[in-house]
């Protein structure tokens, strides 16, 4: 459970990840411009201003939730650095610094005596400046934790939709750009890998629950994810070509029922009424996507209901692309069935993942007990946070 060398080699390569996609939401944004798609361009360039401004919402938040359950105020500081969008670089920094010390610095003996390894700066965002009787390999876990938590809002709410207009330009324009589809291909492993990369660090941060070990099993989870993912694009691709309007349609719908859902299931992740309601438009939206358990609670019901749902709404949609007249600009386009064979192909072996990884992979969980501080009996503050959160 503690922090490891090839723990910080990984959050280095997340950080890399995120300013590398930072670039390329400009130059996709630039490309549109130039291109003369410049609804395109606005619409990639929204998504991405949104997406942003609400992940700093949340990480503000949480720190200032953590200083206050501590019992402290903040640094003034924080807000700032948050409304200039680096939140996320913030604890980033902290993160890799922190965890460069326990990684490479400490003895073993240092991380397993229950103290804090880093004497606590009093600029340090990270984390509240007491942590009495933490532990300061769990504390870097948590952090890492918090950023996966970011990070999978920010690739669900930026890149599902600048994808979703990737793709009806390529439909579009009935031209196999190579640098386009390629394009396509790594956003859907990236947003697949970033659900996999939140599964396993919200596992690992939460003492009652067992690890997902085994490079096999991530792998199985992987490939339930980016084909059923995949398998929906392509099938909102297909109904965007055959009218735009009913393409919006369907996915406020699947929006609001999304809401509907994380509402009845009255989820606590936010201690402020504003942000719990904003978390659940957030979760709706993720929900159009992929499945997640809102509460963490018994799967079996939910998914099933939500992968039937999705199989009808596959199979109907595909239905009235292959029987629809395509207008004569699209003749070409509608008479080759490789993307509805694929779309197909991908839900059904997406579904024989699913089946697999939760028959046969998915760790079993251990006795819930509750973690008190030995202090004072208060349960760590992050703990409670991500107790709270969506889980696979």
């Amino acid at each position: 459970m503690g922090f490891t060398k090839l723990n910080f080699f990984i959050l280095v390569l997340g950080i890399l990840i995120y300013i590398t996609d930072l670039i390329m939401d400009i130059w996709v944004s630039v490309n549109f411009f130039c291109k003369g798609q410049h609804i395109f361009g606005i619409l990639t360039m929204s998504f991405m201003l949104i997406a942003a401004g609400i992940v700093q919402c949340f990480s503000f938040m949480w720190y200032k939730e953590d200083y206050q359950k501590m019992g402290q105020k903040g640094p003034s500081c924080s807000l700032l650095i948050h409304c200039f969008q680096g939140g996320i670089f913030i604890r980033y920094w902290f993160a890799l610094r922190r965890g460069y010390h326990l990684a490479f610095q400490c003895s073993s003996s240092d991380g397993l005596s229950g103290r804090p390894a880093l004497t606590q700066d009093p600029t340090d965002l990270s984390t509240p400046s007491r942590e009495e009787g933490a532990d300061a390999h769990q504390t870097v876990i948590n952090e890492v934790t918090d950023l996966s938590m970011l990070r999978l809002f920010e690739i669900y709410l930026e890149a599902s939709p600048q994808l979703m207009i990737q793709l009806y330009s390529l439909m579009e324009s009935d031209q196999a750009d190579c640098i386009q589809v390629a394009a396509i291909v790594t956003s859907c492993c990236a947003i697949s890998s970033a659900t996999v990369d939140y599964h396993i660090a919200l596992r690992k941060s939460l003492p009652d629950k067992k690890l997902l070990s085994g490079y096999f099993p991530r792998f199985i989870y992987f490939l339930y994810k980016l084909l059923t993912f995949t398998s929906w694009i392509l099938t909102v691709g297909l109904l965007t070509v055959i009218s735009i309007n009913l393409s919006l349609i369907l996915l406020i719908i699947l929006w609001i029922l999304g809401i509907m859902w994380a509402c009845k299931q009255k989820t606590t992740f936010c201690t402020s009424k504003c942000m719990e309601i904003l978390y659940r438009g957030v979760v709706g939206f993720i929900l159009i996507f992929t499945f997640f358990n809102v509460k963490g609670e018994n799967t079996k019901f939910p998914m099933s209901a939500y992968y039937v749902m999705r199989a009808l709404a596959t199979l109907g949609i595909l239905v009235v692309f292959w029987s629809c007249i395509p207008p004569d600009e699209y003749q070409e386009f509608f008479r080759d069935f490789t993307i509805t064979i694929v779309a197909a192909v991908a839900f059904l072996l997406g579904i024989l993942f699913l089946i697999a990884y939760y028959t046969s992979f998915h760790p079993n969980r251990r006795e819930e007990k509750k973690i008190f501080d030995e202090v004072d009996g208060r349960i760590p503050p992050r703990a409670c946070r991500i107790r709270n959160f969506l889980m696979p």
